[in-house]
């Protein structure tokens, strides 16, 4: 079985050999710049942390400049399950760069420094297949759409960890160790989740009313359709738990998560199927 699914992505003709020279260069580069903070979290000043975070998101953000919009010369824009993932870990980057404006306290450095090298990596592995040309002038904001649902899910993801372990430490320690205050993490966790709840139903509909214009055909019950939907239930219940019946703690971190896997089994995980162990566009 391995040796079937090594085989299917080594004979993929979008892969890595379709990333440029550039590409590469700077994708690397971003790697190595995500990876300083990640290997020397103990060692190095927040100052120098945080330097090198910005660098990386700076070089990451190039990356998908130059990869994923078709930049470089003879290239296109591409897209898949890779590159989503790969603009998925920037967003949350950047909201983390926001934030620490507002709340110097807040700390996840180690956490999504090891998030934005893998998945500039993969991405540079995967870059995807070509949009289509004659596709609807409304796709990319279809896309946008759906990959700032993603981006806020995934903030609200590493916020409910945050949320866990500030927990932990507090039931162990009595202590949370200088960092943000519990109802603080728990009242952005829910914040994210209700924005990234408000654009997954703006991208469902999208899909919904305009398929056809969009992609060249209805809405198909496949399942990237039946995922979503379900991760939509389940963001759904999540928010109206919270509201009436006051969910919190871990039972609502649970809830959280299970949205969170199926969202990404949504379209990620079905593209992943698609692209490397089949070896298709999707």
């Amino acid at each position: 079985m391995a040796g079937t699914i090594i085989a299917s992505m080594l004979s993929l003709p979008f892969s890595a050999a379709s990333t440029s020279p550039v590409g590469w260069a700077l994708t690397i580069a971003a790697a190595i710049a995500y990876a300083i903070p990640a290997l020397a979290a103990r060692r190095m000043q927040e100052a120098g942390a945080r330097i090198c975070l910005r660098l990386a998101w700076a070089l990451h953000a190039l990356t998908l400049a130059w990869t994923w919009l078709g930049t470089g010369p003879h290239s296109e824009p591409r897209f898949g399950f890779a590159p989503a993932l790969s603009i998925t870990a920037w967003l949350v980057l950047t909201v983390y760069a926001v934030e620490q404006q507002l709340y110097p306290q807040l700390r996840s450095r180690l956490l999504l420094a090891a998030l934005g090298g893998m998945a500039v990596l993969l991405a540079a592995l995967f870059p995807g297949t070509p949009l289509h040309v004659n596709a609807s002038p409304w796709l990319p904001l279809h896309l946008a759409l759906g990959i700032a649902s993603y981006g806020l899910f995934a903030a609200a993801v590493v916020h409910a960890a945050l949320m866990s372990r500030a927990e932990r430490q507090m039931r162990h320690c009595g202590d949370q160790d200088g960092g943000l205050p519990l109802l603080t993490l728990e009242r952005l966790t829910f914040r994210f989740v209700g924005a990234g709840f408000a654009l997954l139903t703006a991208t469902l509909a999208a899909g919904w009313l305009f398929g056809e214009e969009l992609y060249g055909k209805a809405w198909v019950w496949n399942h990237k359709s039946v995922f979503s939907l379900l991760s939509w239930i389940t963001f759904a219940a999540l928010l109206v738990g919270r509201e009436r019946f006051g969910w919190r703690g871990q039972s609502a971190v649970r809830v959280l998560y299970a949205g969170a896997i199926l969202l990404l089994l949504a379209y990620a995980g079905s593209r992943f199927v698609m692209e490397v162990l089949l070896g298709r566009a999707a």
